[in-house]
C-alpha cells in the first residue's frame, strides 16, 4: 500500500500501520514542546456541552459506532469530544514514566461534522519494548487502581494475540510499533476515560481493509494476523478498502473492555462524541462515533437474555484420548463458547465419545471445519439452540500477584458469583513461584472488596476495567 499524505504537517503515525495515517494540522494548531518534555494538552476549542463527572456513566452504556474502523486516538478523541474532560487523559499520561513528549487536542471537520482529534507528538526515536517491560512501567507508574488495571488488560490482550500468532511465550514478546511510546499514551489515555466513564462499553461490527503492509516481521495481510485475534469474538466485515481501518490497538483496546454487538444498542441517547482519524478516506468520513445513554432493553434491568447459538456434535470411536483432548483445544481457540467430550457406548458395545462444541452463528461453520479437521469423525450434527444466560461481565482486580481478570455473574438466578480466569492465576502464580491456590484466593478476595467499595461510595468511583457494568463497582471496553 502506498504512503497517504495529509494536509499540512503530519504529527502522528500509527503503529502497526507503513501507510502511517497522518493527522493533518495546520501552523496554528502547532504548539512548541514545553519545558518539561511532557505533554499539556491543547484546548481545541469551545464546547457547549458540560463535562462529564467521574462515574457519569454508571448503569449506562457507552456505544462505539465504527463504520470507519478505529484507533486508540479515535476512541480518546471521541470521549473527550463526548465530555470527558481533557485533564483527566493528561493526569493520567503525565504519570507514566516516559519523557520526550507532548500531546494536544485539535477540531478537525469531516463531511461537515465538528470532531475532536488527538495527537501526540514524540522526539527522538524510542527503544522497543517487551510486554514485560511496559506491565513493569505500568505497575510502577502512579495511576489509580481502575486506570491502571484497564491499561494492564488492554496490554495483556495484545500481547496474548501477538503471543499466539509467533508461537512463544506472552512475556517474550516484542512490541514494535505498539511498543513507541504514543501507542502507550493511546492505552493510558483511553483507559483513563473509559475509567472516567464507567459505562458499559459496546462497539458495532468493524470493518475489516483488505491488502498488505510491511511491518518488521516482513509483509503481513490485512487485517494484520494480531488485529485478528484482538477481536476474537467480536462482529467484523469486509469494507471494501484497501487500507488498514482497525488498528492493533484499537483492536486491542475494544478486545480488553468493550462487548461486540451485530447492531445498534437498544438505548436512549443523551450524549454523543466524534473522533477523527488522521487519514481522509475516499469512500466514508474517518469517524469514529460515541454515543451514551441509558439502556432500554430487559438487559438493563438484570433479568436473563437469550442468545441463539449452534451445537455441534460428532461421535467418535477411534481416537484416543491425546486426540480428543487436542480437538478440544483447537475448538477453543478458534472461538468456541465452549467444547467436550462425553463417554457413551455405539452399537456392538463400542465404547466412543459423543464430541461436542458450542459456538455463535457467525463461528460455527469454523468450528465445523475444526472439528473434522481436528477429530477422526466423518460427519457432524448441527441444530440451533436458545440459551439463556445470567449478565455477566469480567472485572480486572488488582492483587499482590498483579491484574487478575474475574468473571462475574450477577442479576436474577441468586447472588453475584466470581471465577478468576485460571490462565491468568497460573501464569501469576508461576512468576511468584506461589501455588495457583494462592492467586486464586487472592483475586477472588480482591474483586469482593472492589465491589463492596462500590456499594458503599457509589460516586467517588469508576469502573475496574469491565466489559459488564450490571450494577457492579467494575464497569467498562
Amino acid at each position: 500500500m502506498t504512503k497517504k499524505k495529509a494536509k499540512g504537517r503530519a504529527h502522528r503515525h500509527h503503529h502497526g500501520d507503513p501507510t502511517h495515517h497522518h493527522h493533518d494540522h495546520d501552523d496554528d494548531h502547532h504548539h512548541p514542546h514545553d519545558d518539561d518534555g511532557h505533554h499539556h494538552p491543547h484546548h481545541h476549542g469551545d464546547r457547549t456541552r458540560p463535562d462529564l463527572k467521574a462515574g457519569e456513566g454508571k448503569g449506562k452504556i457507552l456505544f462505539l459506532d465504527a463504520p470507519s474502523g478505529l484507533a486508540g486516538d479515535m476512541i480518546i478523541a471521541a470521549l473527550v469530544d463526548l465530555g470527558v474532560p481533557e485533564a483527566v487523559i493528561a493526569g493520567a499520561v503525565d504519570k507514566l514514566p516516559l519523557g520526550g513528549f507532548h500531546v494536544h487536542f485539535a477540531t478537525r471537520v469531516r463531511s461537515g461534522i465538528v470532531a475532536t482529534a488527538f495527537d501526540v507528538h514524540v522526539d527522538g526515536k524510542q527503544p522497543e519494548r517487551t510486554y514485560g517491560s511496559i506491565r513493569k512501567m505500568l505497575e510502577r507508574a502512579d495511576l489509580s487502581k481502575g486506570v491502571k488495571a484497564r491499561a494492564q488488560a488492554t496490554f495483556r490482550r495484545l500481547a496474548e494475540s501477538e503471543a499466539k500468532v509467533h508461537r512463544m511465550p506472552i512475556d517474550d514478546v516484542h512490541f514494535h510499533e505498539v511498543g513507541g511510546v504514543d501507542a502507550i499514551v493511546d492505552v493510558v489515555g483511553s483507559a483513563a476515560a473509559l475509567e472516567h466513564i464507567g459505562a458499559r462499553v459496546v462497539v458495532s461490527p468493524l470493518p475489516m481493509g483488505h491488502g498488505r503492509v510491511k511491518a518488521r516481521h516482513g509483509i503481513l495481510p490485512l487485517p494484520p494476523p494480531a488485529v485478528v485475534e484482538c477481536l476474537r469474538g467480536h462482529p467484523t466485515y469486509d469494507a471494501g478498502i484497501a487500507f488498514e481501518l482497525v488498528t492493533p490497538t484499537g483492536a486491542a483496546i475494544v478486545g480488553a473492555h468493550a462487548e461486540g454487538a451485530t447492531r445498534w444498542p437498544s438505548m436512549s441517547p443523551e450524549r454523543t462524541g466524534w473522533g477523527a482519524g488522521t487519514a481522509d478516506l475516499a469512500d466514508r468520513p474517518n469517524l469514529l462515533r460515541a454515543v451514551l445513554g441509558d439502556e432500554t432493553s430487559a438487559e438493563s434491568t438484570r433479568s436473563a437474555s437469550s442468545a441463539t447459538h449452534v451445537v455441534l456434535e460428532a461421535n467418535v470411536d477411534d481416537a484416543t484420548g491425546e486426540l480428543l483432548g487436542s480437538c478440544i483445544d483447537a475448538l477453543l481457540a478458534e472461538g468456541a463458547l465452549d467444547a467436550w467430550a462425553t463417554p457413551l457406548t455405539m452399537k456392538k458395545g463400542r465404547p466412543a465419545y459423543l464430541l461436542g462444541a458450542i459456538a455463535t452463528s457467525a463461528l460455527a461453520d469454523t468450528v465445523t471445519r475444526i472439528m473434522l479437521r481436528e477429530s477422526t469423525t466423518l460427519g457432524v450434527r448441527r441444530h440451533e439452540v436458545t440459551r439463556v444466560e445470567r449478565p455477566r461481565h469480567v472485572e480486572q482486580v488488582e492483587t499482590p500477584y498483579g491484574v487478575i481478570p474475574v468473571k462475574i455473574a450477577n442479576g436474577p438466578f441468586g447472588p453475584p458469583s466470581r471465577k478468576p480466569e485460571f490462565d491468568a492465576c497460573l501464569e501469576a502464580a508461576r512468576a511468584h513461584r506461589v501455588p495457583v491456590r494462592t492467586v486464586l484466593e487472592a483475586a477472588l478476595l480482591a474483586s469482593a472488596t472492589v465491589s463492596q467499595e462500590g456499594l458503599k461510595k457509589p460516586s467517588s468511583r469508576a469502573s475496574e476495567a469491565s466489559p459488564r457494568p450490571k450494577g457492579r463497582a467494575a464497569k467498562a471496553r
